[in-house]
C-alpha cells in the first residue's frame, strides 16, 4: 500500500489537516518543556527531530511510487543543497535556540512569541523588500505587533522570580524571539526549495540534516545523561513529540499548504497560541502576569492585521 498515506490525507479537508497541525504544535510547547526538565536541551531537540526524521522517512518509503518521488529523483544538486540549507536553518538553528530558551523560560511564553512573531517578521521582510503591498492596515498591524511585543517583554522583565520571571525568563524569551526569526527565514526560503522537490521529501531530508547536526551538537551533553533516571513521563512526552507535533504535524501542514496555499495556511498559525496557552496552564500550571497578558493580546491583534488580506484579495 504505497499510496495509502497520501490518498488518506488528500481526501481529508485541508482545513481539518491544518487545524490538527496547529493543535499538535500548540501542545508541543508544554510537552517539550516537560522533556527539558529531565534532559539537556540539545539532547531533547536531537531526540525529537531525529525521531521525527525517522518517522517521515518511513512515510516517504510508503509513498515511494508517487509521481512526487520521481520528481525528487530528478532534483538537481542545487535543489538538494537548498534542502540541506533549510535543514540547517529551520531544524538545527531554530531548535538549538528554541530548546535553549525553553530551558530558561516557561512554555507559555514560547507558545505566544514563536507562532505570532514568526509571520510578523516574515511579513515585515516582504513589505520592506517590496514583494508585498504595504497597505495602511498592515502597517498599523505591524506597529501594534511591535508595541505588543515590547509590552510583553517589559512584563517578562517585571515578573516575580517565583513565577519564572527575572533574568532567566527574559533571556529565554529573547531566545524565543531569535528562534522566531529563524523560522521566518526558513519560511522565506521555502518556495525556492519546494520549486525543485516535493514538500514531503524536502521536509524529510531537511529534518534529517538538521537532526544530524543537532546530534553532533548534543553529543557532549548526552554523554553525561543518567539515562536510567529519566522518568517514564519524559519518554511518553518525547514519543508524543516525535509522532504528533513533529512527524504528523509537518506531513499534515504541507498537505494543507498544497491544497489552500501558504497564505491561508500561515494565517492559521494564530490558532497555535490558543492551544499552547491552554496546555501550558493545564499541564504545567503556568500563567501570564497582567502586563504580559495585555502585551500578548496587542501582539496577536497586530499580527492578524499585519498578515491579513484586503478585500481585493491582495496581501
Amino acid at each position: 500500500m504505497p499510496d495509502t498515506v497520501s490518498k488518506a490525507t488528500d481526501k481529508t479537508s485541508p482545513y481539518l489537516l491544518l487545524t490538527t497541525t496547529m493543535v499538535l504544535w500548540g501542545s508541543g510547547f508544554s510537552s517539550s518543556k516537560q522533556v527539558v526538565e529531565h534532559l539537556p536541551h540539545p539532547v531533547a531537540a536531537t531526540l525529537r527531530f531525529g525521531g521525527g526524521a525517522l518517522v517521515l522517512l518511513a512515510v516517504l518509503r510508503l509513498s515511494h511510487r508517487d509521481r512526487a518521488g520521481d520528481r525528487a529523483r530528478r532534483a538537481s544538486a542545487r535543489d538538494w543543497a537548498r534542502v540541506a540549507g533549510v535543514g540547517v536553518l529551520g531544524v538545527f538553528a531554530y531548535n538549538m535556540i528554541f530548546f535553549w530558551g525553553l530551558s530558561l523560560a516557561p512554555a507559555i511564553d514560547g507558545s505566544v512569541i514563536v507562532p505570532v512573531l514568526s509571520p510578523v517578521l516574515t511579513t515585515s521582510f516582504l513589505l520592506v523588500t517590496g514583494k508585498e503591498r504595504a497597505s495602511a492596515a498592515r502597517i498599523a498591524g505591524l506597529g501594534a505587533g511591535a508595541a505588543g511585543a515590547v509590552v510583553f517583554f517589559i512584563g517578562t522583565a517585571g515578573a516575580p522570580v517565583t513565577a519564572g520571571g527575572g533574568g532567566n525568563r527574559l533571556a529565554g524569551d529573547a531566545l524565543f524571539l531569535l528562534s522566531a526569526a529563524c523560522w521566518a527565514a526558513f519560511t522565506l526560503t521555502g518556495p525556492r526549495v519546494l520549486a525543485g522537490i516535493e514538500p514531503l521529501t524536502a521536509t524529510t531530508y531537511a529534518m534529517l540534516t538538521g537532526a544530524i547536526l543537532l546530534g553532533l551538537y548534543a553529543a557532549p551533553s548526552a554523554a553525561g545523561v543518567a539515562w536510567s533516571g529519566v522518568p517514564a513521563s519524559a519518554w511518553l512526552n518525547l514519543a508524543f513529540l516525535v509522532i504528533g507535533p513533529t512527524a504528523v504535524a509537518n506531513l499534515f501542514y504541507y498537505r494543507g499548504i498544497r491544497a489552500v496555499g501558504p497564505a491561508s495556511a500561515s494565517i492559521m498559525m494564530f490558532v497555535v497560541p490558543v492551544f499552547g496557552i491552554a496546555c501550558s496552564a493545564i499541564f504545567l500550571g503556568e500563567s501570564f502576569g497582567a502586563v504580559q497578558a495585555v502585551g500578548a493580546a496587542v501582539l496577536l491583534i497586530g499580527a492578524v492585521l499585519a498578515v491579513s488580506r484586503d478585500r481585493s484579495g491582495n496581501r
